[in-house]
């Protein structure tokens, strides 16, 4: 889709759930993970998911980032639904569509950080090369160090690296700062800004710190499987104001 004006790219969407559901059999009982959820990730925004443990916030980023499959309802990419893809074409929307960022940096520790960047641009149609990727992050001077030579908030960035080489249309960020202390998340924070803002990748952030929802575009709180409220925030707040 060609966008001519910003007010287009500002409210273009890219992605929307309807009705979403998602049950999991538990003996005798079934866990409501998610229930009846309309969510929508717009052009170019980033997007803050908050919630406690439990509501239903991880289980709606696995389904969107072709993970896992709903119970019911839909999940609508550019106009496909992702619940009629088979294994190979989920496999194909993964890879080539969603980069994933989670709480724990998943590098391979036999590789360096360009290589363990590389896994991914052999594989992409149009990748960033491994070392401008790397730069983007912050660390084309740490490219050929192995993980354990790097700290936690390296490593994530060379994940954050890994994710946004392949130039995905959206980047789901799952508790990204979650390992980290304050002062080490703030830098990954900082770096997945500046991702969003100089790529114009789709962003989502999922947490639990409340203080991080300020960093968004949209601010979407779960409670329980379902969504409790949706906030438009009129500017983004910078990363070394927020506290948490």
């Amino acid at each position: 889709m060609n966008l001519s004006t910003a007010t287009q790219a500002e409210t273009a969407t890219i992605l929307t759930t309807q009705r979403l559901c998602k049950n999991y059999p538990m003996g005798e009982l079934t866990v409501h993970a998610l229930k009846n959820v309309d969510f929508e990730l717009r052009e170019g925004q980033l997007t803050v998911l908050l919630g406690a443990s439990g509501s239903g916030k991880s289980t709606l980023l696995n389904i969107i980032g072709g993970l896992d499959k709903a119970s019911s309802g839909s999940v609508i990419y550019r106009g496909g639904d992702l619940g009629k893809l088979n294994d190979r074409e989920l496999t194909d929307y993964r890879r080539h569509h969603v980069g994933f960022v989670f709480q724990f940096y998943n590098l391979i520790s036999s590789l360096t950080a360009r290589e363990n960047v590389a896994l991914v641009t052999d594989i992409a149609n149009d990748p960033m090369k491994p070392e401008d990727a790397l730069a983007l992050v912050g660390l084309a001077d740490r490219m050929n160090h192995f993980p354990s030579q790097l700290s936690g908030g390296e490593q994530q960035r060379v994940a954050i690296a890994r994710a946004i080489a392949k130039r995905p249309s959206i980047l789901l960020c799952d508790e990204p700062t979650g390992a980290l202390d304050v002062e080490t998340g703030k830098l990954v924070l900082t770096v997945l800004n500046q991702v969003n803002c100089q790529t114009q990748t789709t962003t989502a952030i999922i947490t639990h710190n409340a203080g991080i929802g300020a960093l968004g575009d949209v601010v979407v709180r779960m409670s329980s499987g379902q969504i409790a409220e949706r906030i438009e925030n009129a500017t983004r707040a910078n990363v070394e104001d927020i506290e948490w």
